[in-house]
């Protein structure tokens, strides 16, 4: 399974820049560019922070998908 996110969309939709979003919930800049490639799972401490941040469920920002076979 892969966790899968729209917070580069959402991002975008509130005017945040990586540096941004990076401040209000704790990380790195770095931290909010894997996060966004899928490179990185965040802790569920952070996924809440990031959900909070643009009040919206987990839900709605994060969701699980079956990882193909040819991927």
């Amino acid at each position: 399974m892969l966790m899968k996110n729209c917070v580069k969309e959402l991002r975008a939709r509130f005017h945040y820049s990586q540096s941004d979003l990076a401040v209000r919930v704790g990380v790195t800049r770095q931290t909010i560019a894997a996060i966004e490639k899928g490179d990185y799972t965040p802790s569920l401490l952070l996924g809440l922070l990031i959900c909070e941040t643009f009040e919206l469920p987990m839900e709605k920002v994060f969701w699980l998908k079956k990882k193909e076979e040819n991927e």
